[in-house]
């Protein structure tokens, strides 16, 4: 089991400082959520029509929710006068009693879900077991706004029978426990907020491709039916975000680097070049990965502003490959050379519809020259994305493509110093993406397909999923992870026998 991130430490440590209001905050996370209670005395007559509660809004961040002031009392009133509302009447009189919360949870904005969700592989894998996905997974999910502060709690407890060890690991997200947020945010001025902590990070303009988004994925959930929520790993991090008229600022630094949860083979099959073949169990990875606070860190910054209803932004990325791109010969273990990414995007109305542009440069420090075989060469990266809806083919339909590109720079001296043996490259790989959205029934049920397909890899990736909401709290659903490819070690190919099918119930409360 690793460490929880110092920001964690600190708020257990300061919790104790602030006496019982904090010590009944931290108790939020052990429970579930039910309703509030209300009932006004028998004699009280019912509300107008139209008057109802209605929820009230969240608070913005860092304010401070003002006392609600006390209504002077009416002396004299008719008999078919309307009583007052709770907790305000006349003076020397009784006050009523307000309702009692019978949910301490729910008082603090504490929320959650049950999710059950099972998978099971359509090939035969000897280096995999048959089941792909079978775990039931309790998130509690508490937020909470003390004077200026926002805490926030996200955690998830996990029974997972298809991993052979329950260890907790938070980076990679292993055990029955993931700690998806732990965070707290403030604004020190008008302009500025900040945000201490785990937390989910992410930018960029890609529908399930990331070019200039350096925050950490779970590839492995992913692939295996999980919910997509969980293709974002969480980060320990600081981000400070400047808002100004001229443009907005966020700048991100990671004081230890945060690493893909990539395929390792524990329970996805992926091509090892060292072996010259599949491997899952019997061969899973083994990484050097870059692991000192304040030493190994990351830097990501973004700047953009609005510009004639289009969304432009610039991007910086200072740190690591956020998976394996490099191996150390001596070791034989895989490695994360150091990486720079320096790139852009624009989005906004195209037509009828939303289109999208992203570019990234990756510059690949330790492989400039591109004649180190075991580290990866510079790449440019470039997608286009289109969106639309067409209500005149049917209603709720929505349909959205993209073209991506990556062009390996320094072809010619990495093709040249090659080991004899090892699968080349092309210097260009194409990807083309489709997705479909079809909403029924009240929009209670949305069908979905996203495909990938690469013509220079020959291989693809789809992704059919049907999800119905059967109420405010319950909801099923069903999909697969489907993989083709005419070679066994380009990027989707290498996972053609981890094609899956899966289910999941999920009660939210």
């Amino acid at each position: 089991m690793r460490w929880l991130p110092p920001t964690v430490l600190i708020l257990a440590v300061w919790a104790p400082a602030r006496g019982q209001v904090l010590q009944a905050q931290a108790l939020q996370c052990l429970g579930f959520r039910l309703s509030i209670c209300a009932s006004a005395t028998e004699d009280e007559p019912d509300l107008p029509l139209g008057a109802e509660q209605a929820g009230e809004p969240d608070l913005p961040l860092g304010a401070k929710e003002p006392g609600e002031p006390e209504l002077p009392g009416v002396k004299g009133g008719a008999a078919d006068e309307p009583k007052l509302p709770i907790g305000v009447g006349e003076p020397n009189e009784p006050q009523a009693k307000a309702p009692e919360t019978t949910n301490w949870l729910e008082a603090v904005g504490g929320t959650g879900f049950l999710d059950v969700r099972g998978g099971v592989r359509t090939q035969s894998d000897r280096y995999q077991r048959d089941a792909s996905l079978g775990e039931t997974r309790l998130q509690l999910d508490v937020q909470n706004t003390w004077e200026k502060l926002t805490f926030k709690l996200v955690a998830d407890f996990v029974y997972d029978p298809v991993l052979d060890h329950h260890t907790i690991d938070l980076e990679q997200g292993q055990g029955w426990l993931d700690l998806r947020q732990a965070n707290v945010s403030f604004t020190p001025v008008q302009f500025v907020d900040v945000k201490l902590g785990r937390q989910i990070l992410t930018w960029g303009t890609g529908d399930l491709v990331f070019i200039n988004d350096l925050f950490p994925k779970d590839w492995q959930a992913f692939f295996i039916g999980r919910d997509v929520e969980y293709l974002k790993a969480p980060s320990d991090a600081v981000k400070v975000g400047l808002f100004t008229e001229l443009a907005n600022l966020n700048v991100v630094f990671t004081p230890r680097f945060d690493a893909d949860r990539f395929i390792r083979g524990e329970r996805i099959s992926y091509y090892n070049a060292m072996l010259g073949r599949q491997a899952g169990r019997d061969a899973v990875a083994r990484t050097d990965q870059p692991n000192e606070w304040f030493r190994d860190h990351e830097w990501a910054a973004r700047l953009s502003r609005n510009l004639g209803g289009y969304e432009l932004a610039g991007y910086g990325y200072w740190g690591y490959w956020k998976s394996p791109s490099g191996m150390d010969v001596r070791t034989m273990r895989s490695t994360f050379p150091r990486l720079s990414v320096y790139g852009g995007s624009v989005r906004g109305q195209v037509g009828r519809g939303i289109g999208n542009v992203e570019v990234g440069y990756y510059d690949s420090r330790e492989d400039r020259g591109g004649d180190d075989p075991f580290t990866a060469n510079s790449q440019l990266r470039i997608l286009a994305g289109y969106e639309q809806e067409l209500p005149q083919i049917a209603k709720d339909l929505t349909v959205g493509v993209q073209y991506y590109v990556e062009w390996m720079m320094d072809h010619d001296p990495y093709v040249r110093t090659l080991p004899p043996g090892t699968p080349r490259a092309d210097e260009d790989r194409h990807v083309l993406t489709f997705r479909v959205t079809k909403l029924l029934l009240n929009q209670n049920l949305t069908l979905s397909l996203f495909a990938y397909y690469s013509p220079t890899d020959s291989d693809a990736y789809i992704r059919p999923h049907a999800k119905y909401k059967i109420d405010d709290h319950w909801s099923v659903e069903v999909g697969a992870n489907v993989f083709f490819g005419q070679y066994d070690h380009t990027f989707f190919g290498q996972f053609e026998k981890n094609t899956n099918v899966y289910a999941g119930a999920r009660y939210s409360f």
